[in-house]
């Protein structure tokens, strides 16, 4: 409902008439200008532009690439606030002032909460009455934080409560109205209908729909590198549950490898081999896989390390979670082949 940095509430563009539009509705002024997107937060941080940084969920030194360039940049804000349902280990790096703001979990939140699927259902979660220490509801931290910082304006904040909440979410993103009348468990609704731009009809000026060409990646240089992958498996953003990934058998150390690489390098299952590039090494063992010739995967975040801190796409700054490297060969080999 308005976290990108780089858009206002809805997805619309960040233009003067956008923020005129909700400023009125707010009756505070709304900035013009986009903000940080979050690799650019982290080069503010390690450059010391940055006076508080607040994080809300998320564990910016598992997620990001070069965990240690992470580390060093977070050390460098004066003041670090964490707000979270559990504790992560980037709280734990070392800082002039850090402060953990424990939060209640979505389905603990006051007035229960929503969540959207990527088919555009709306779903409604009733809030599970229970209270675990000082946890609060993410929602309320935030509100009473914006009422603390400009007191003399917290009576233009609202939301004062999740339907509250709810009521305004449907009056400032119109194609989100129905979520006010969500109440109980199995309520949902579907934004846009069941089909989006039927009949041929697009959200555009002209009604069209418009195609655009993407860059394709360049061909892979011939010398003997290969394009390294990270794959999630079975986790949640940073958090594994498991040594293994259920879906695959893959231990966390796993080189996911194609069998004809694999022979072409006199390797088998198990064996001891290092990925390398300008930014570190990876150590890990062979894991047989079907994947393309000249690919090769391992997980993430046990990879970040390799990865380019400043390679990108363009259109929402997220890291490029790829990279090349060389595969050394390590001289412990698998134990039941020799």
């Amino acid at each position: 409902m308005g976290c990108y940095s780089t858009a206002l509430p809805g997805g619309k563009p960040i233009t003067a008439e956008n923020a005129a539009a909700l400023s009125a509705q707010y009756k505070f002024p709304i900035p013009q200008r986009a903000g940080y997107t979050t690799p650019e937060m982290v080069e503010a941080a390690h450059r010391g532009m940055l006076d508080v940084f607040y994080c809300v969920g998320g564990n910016l030194l598992r997620t990001m690439p070069d965990p240690e360039f992470v580390r060093d940049a977070l050390s460098r804000v004066p003041v670090r606030v964490h707000q979270d349902i559990i504790l992560t280990d980037q709280m734990l790096i070392d800082g002039e002032e850090v402060w953990l703001l424990p939060a209640k979990t979505r389905y603990e939140q006051d007035d229960g909460g929503n969540e959207t699927s990527t088919e555009r259902r709306v779903m409604f979660s009733p809030e599970l009455p229970r209270q675990v220490g000082e946890a609060r509801s993410e929602w309320k931290i935030m509100r009473d934080l914006a009422a603390a910082t400009y007191p003399d304006r917290a009576s233009l904040l609202g939301g004062e409560s999740g339907w509250a909440l709810r009521e305004e979410i449907a009056r400032i993103v119109p194609f989100y109205d129905g979520v006010q009348h969500l109440r109980k468990t199995g309520d949902a609704f579907q934004y846009g209908g069941r089909h989006l731009c039927t009949d041929g009809n697009f959200p555009l000026p002209e009604g069209k729909g418009v195609f655009t060409t993407p860059a394709l990646p360049p061909q892979p240089a011939d010398d003997g590198t290969f394009h390294l992958s990270t794959r999630r498996g079975k986790q949640f953003n940073t958090l594994i549950y498991a040594e293994v990934d259920p879906l695959n058998g893959a231990a966390r150390d796993a080189v996911l490898i194609n069998a004809d690489d694999a022979a072409e390098h006199h390797l088998l299952q198990g064996d001891r081999v290092d990925l390398v590039n300008e930014r570190g090494r990876f150590s890990g063992r062979v894991f047989l896989a079907p994947i393309a010739p000249g690919n090769l995967q391992i997980h993430w975040p046990e990879g970040n390390h390799l990865l380019p801190r400043d390679a990108r796409e363009t259109s929402s700054d997220t890291p490029d979670y790829n990279a090349r490297v060389r595969l050394e060969v390590a001289r412990e080999k698998n134990p039941a082949a020799l």
